[in-house]
């Protein structure tokens, strides 16, 4: 696991320097604190900082072909790169060392801009082909490890990390507007944007090509869509193969030198994981698991519930209100707003969990392939209330504003009754979907934006509400398939990854998904919506039937909880004033992004409990932490 960057001075034709790489690499240091490396031939240089994790004694980069034409540097792991070795060796190639990192070398060899195809596992990969001058990048399927870019008349450059990309000098940073105006809305920024104009992602399942002052990208992989379901197949031998087909993704990454354990929230996925973990291993699991005082936010009981079923070695971790003086510094690692509060606490379990071992296992991705999220069901209940006349929601809406919030988001009653008519009183499904994932709608944003702000964004003023409705236009199948494919190719890798990468590597320890690994997503997919969803109660139904006997029954039978962190209390408490401090200072303000008065407006609801703002407010306030460390004096 590492960070890698590159300039390819294609424009200017200055030669590299490694003072030039040296400045990118010294910024994203915690992603590989054990060894760093350089290779620079005239105007072109790739550098890697690495945590080391296979290969410990020869995997360092960046790594050479036999004749030294071609370059690589490389952050992640290949699972298959064993089996990939073999192949390759009785092709004739010849290895200097045991690495992934030089099997993905010798594949482009054989196979081009295609060999992501064949690589099982998580990566974000630079190759320089120096008889083509070809800069080749590539990223993993469901977007685990990111990969920024930027083309200047200069240069080309990139970096695993947004903050070490900027600092390519003369590299422009013009905020994009349609950028913030998204994450207001969804809570990121979705790629191949980023907070910059100049500035962007590559996506997921893509290679990009920089030839000839020329950048083309394009997708290596999707989702099997269209492909027939496997309706007709015994429940049975489903449960038997999802058994088999999960297994086999956790004793692959049960690989490493290191030591090694897993995140154990009490919730299904990452129990069945650490199940398997248990089953596969000779030694104790090691499992960490992060609670809050607040109980109705916890699940310590239930983790602990798991780890002793399984006699793993547990350590338990409480977040407090007062450890959001980290914010500062969560805003600096994640380099562009995000606002998806479990930053926090996930930033937490991996600074303890990096304690003991330097590798973790998770549950991501459960919720996504097998149909996980209160929103499924939601959306399967609004079928019956898209009949009733728009003035009857809104009437039933407007009935609801006497009843106060102060319970606290997502637990409230109240809270969760107003946000299902809200999304069911939209005009099509996408923006049902939208409404139940949005931080602020439309007609929030109308409210809040300053006139300024809106006239900036023109007619890039309904972006979420086209990026949304396109994946659901996508999308194939029944609504069930549209809203997951929805999830796995926006809220997964643009949010759920961008949080996990960042907040681990902020720690120097690597984390893996077994049911992110394409093999499982695949099979997932191509089950049918009654494996997943049943009625409006049952949730990853099949997923649940396949490992009831090696869970605990409570784990079993238990609902859907989330990650969520107590900010309706928190900013009502010890967050109080950090808040108002900085939102609502005279600079905070200045910056022209929103009207004074419903700011006021949504902190005073929040704070008489009228309604409960928590998500929004802290939205704001990460926009702001952010601008005061990589935009302070920005004005519209």
């Amino acid at each position: 696991m590492c960070g890698i960057v590159g300039i390819y001075n294609n424009g200017s034709g200055l030669p590299v320097t490694r003072e030039a790489l040296k400045a990118m690499n010294d910024l994203i240091v915690h992603r590989g604190p054990d060894d760093e490396g350089y290779f620079t031939h005239e105007n072109v240089g790739l550098a890697m900082r690495r945590l080391s994790i296979i290969d410990l004694s020869t995997g360092h980069q960046p790594i050479t072909n036999e004749d030294e034409t071609l370059w690589i540097v490389f952050n992640g792991e290949i699972y298959n790169y064993q089996e990939l070795r073999e192949r390759l060796l009785a092709r004739g190639h010849k290895f200097k060392t045991k690495s992934d990192t030089e099997v993905i070398l010798h594949l482009y060899e054989e196979m081009g801009e295609d060999f992501p195809k064949e690589l099982r596992g998580m990566f974000a990969v630079a190759i320089w082909d120096k008889r083509k001058k070809r800069l080749t990048l590539a990223r993993d399927r469901m977007g685990k490890k990111p990969l920024y870019y930027a083309a200047t008349p200069s240069c080309f450059a990139f970096a695993s990390e947004l903050r070490a990309l900027l600092a390519v000098p003369g590299l422009p940073r013009d905020i994009d507007l349609k950028a913030v105006d998204s994450y207001l809305t969804l809570q990121y920024i979705p790629s191949p944007m980023s907070v910059f104009k100049g500035v962007r992602k590559l996506e997921p399942a893509s290679t990009l090509v920089f030839q000839g002052g020329k950048l083309e990208t394009k997708k290596y992989w999707n989702l099997p869509l269209g492909e027939r379901k496997l309706d007709g197949t015994p429940v049975e031998e489903l449960k038997e193969r999802l058994r088999a087909e999960l297994a086999e993704a956790v004793k692959i990454r049960l690989i490493s030198e290191v030591p090694l354990g897993a995140f154990l929230s009490g919730g299904i996925d990452s129990s069945v994981i650490v199940a398997l973990m248990a089953k596969a291993s000779s030694e104790p699991v090691k499992t960490f698991s992060i609670g809050f005082k607040e109980a109705e936010f916890s699940e310590l009981g239930y983790a602990r519930q798991v780890a002793q079923m399984y006699g793993t070695k547990h350590t338990e971790f409480t977040v407090e209100a007062s450890m959001a003086s980290v914010l500062e510094k969560l805003a600096w690692h994640y380099s562009e707003p995000y606002a998806d509060s479990s930053a926090l606490p996930s930033y937490f379990v991996s600074r303890e969990t990096r304690k003991e071992v330097t590798v973790a296992l998770n549950g991501d991705g459960g919720d996504e392939n097998f149909g996980g999220y209160i929103r499924y069901q939601a959306m399967k209940a609004a079928g019956y209330f898209t009949a009733l006349p728009n003035w009857a929601k809104q009437a039933a809406l407007k009935a609801m504003e006497p009843f106060p919030e102060k319970g606290g988001a997502p637990f409230n009653n109240v809270w969760r009754l107003r946000k299902f008519l809200q999304a069911v009183s939209q005009r099509d499904l996408s923006m049902t979907y939208l409404s139940t994932v949005s931080f602020f709608k439309s007609d929030e944003k109308e409210r809040l934006l300053s006139p300024a702000f809106r006239n900036a964004l023109g007619r890039d003023a309904n972006f979420p509400e086209r990026y949304i409705g396109g994946l659901f236009a996508e999308a194939q199948g029944s609504l069930t398939e549209k809203l997951m494919y929805t999830d796995l190719r926006s809220y997964l890798p643009e949010c759920l990854m961008t949080k996990m990468d960042i907040a681990s590597m902020a720690n120097s320890l690597e984390t893996r998904s077994p049911l992110l690994d394409h093999k499982v997503v695949e099979f997932a997919h191509l089950l049918p919506d009654n494996m997943k969803l049943r009625g409006f109660t049952g949730t990853k139904w099949i997923l649940k039937e396949a490992f009831k006997d090696m869970l605990p029954r409570k784990i079993y039978s238990r609902g859907k909880m989330g990650f969520g962190i107590p900010l309706g209390p928190w900013f009502r408490g010890e967050l109080r004033d950090y808040w108002a401090d900085r939102c609502l200072s005279r600079k905070a303000l200045g910056r022209g992004y929103f009207r004074e008065e419903e700011l006021r407006r949504l902190w005073d609801e929040h704070q008489r409990g009228a309604r409960d703002h928590g998500y929004r407010l802290w939205a704001l306030l990460m926009l702001e932490l952010w601008h005061g460390q990589f935009a302070p004096d920005f004005k519209l």
